[in-house]
């Protein structure tokens, strides 16, 4: 069941797969956690890996950045391939000034500007939830790893260079984070009837402007991968 961005086979792609944003960081989880891994799909740059770990058969494949590009992807992975669950493993921008670079959450829902989910054609406003049994295994799994994890809402920007930024409007209203995927990731999930989550580590402060490396969110924020391969 190739598709103009996917050219795996059908069964190439594992129940569960992990979806960070970067290619690099899908060869990076790939490489260092997956035994027995093959490169599954290679279209855009947007690399697919199956393998195993601990056993069990997973994979991971990059979704770019921002809604439309996880949009595809996800569906696809739903729908054509048959993949079960979706973790996104990505970076976030914190909102919540209690939170730290490197902290870790999990986005229990997702706010948004976007008008992905005007598609599904309901009159009001959606704010899409994770699968419970994924956030609660995820939970469970970070405290086996004496991981403090927070949970919460996030919010899913469209823009990244936003010049009328709504940070401390959200930050009243509890959000953790700014990221640009998870809303239309969940709302995908949602209507596949099919398991989502969003396990994200703060790469940066907008309220500072301390901020990690693109090379140090790719191979460092290895708590939030292990995490999303326990419960895969």
């Amino acid at each position: 069941m190739a598709t103009l961005h996917n050219t795996a086979k059908p069964g190439d792609f594992a129940k569960t797969v992990l979806m960070p944003g970067d290619p690099l960081r899908a060869r990076f989880i790939a490489e260092n956690f997956l035994d027995n891994r093959v490169l599954v799909n290679d279209v855009r740059g947007i690399q697919g890996y199956t393998g195993e770990y601990k056993g069990k058969r997973v994979s991971v494949m990059a979704s770019g950045m921002g809604m439309p590009s996880i949009g595809i992807y996800s569906y696809e992975l739903y729908h054509m391939y048959d993949v079960d669950n979706i973790i996104r493993v990505g970076s976030a921008g914190l909102i919540d000034k209690g939170l730290k670079i490197r902290s870790v959450l999990a986005a229990m829902s997702a706010y948004s500007n976007s008008s992905y989910g005007a598609q599904f054609g309901f009159r009001g406003n959606l704010a899409p939830c994770a699968s419970y049994d994924l956030l609660s295994r995820a939970v469970e799994a970070a405290k086996a790893r004496n991981v403090n994890i927070h949970v919460g809402p996030v919010y899913s920007s469209d823009t990244f260079y936003d010049e009328d930024p709504q940070n401390e409007i959200l930050e009243r209203m509890g959000v953790l984070a700014v990221e640009m995927e998870a809303y239309a990731l969940y709302l995908n999930a949602a209507r596949a009837r099919k398991n989502a989550l969003a396990l994200l580590t703060i790469s940066d402060n907008p309220y500072t402007g301390e901020s990690c490396t693109a090379q140090e969110v790719r191979e460092t924020f290895t708590q939030m991968m292990e995490i999303a391969l326990e419960i895969a």
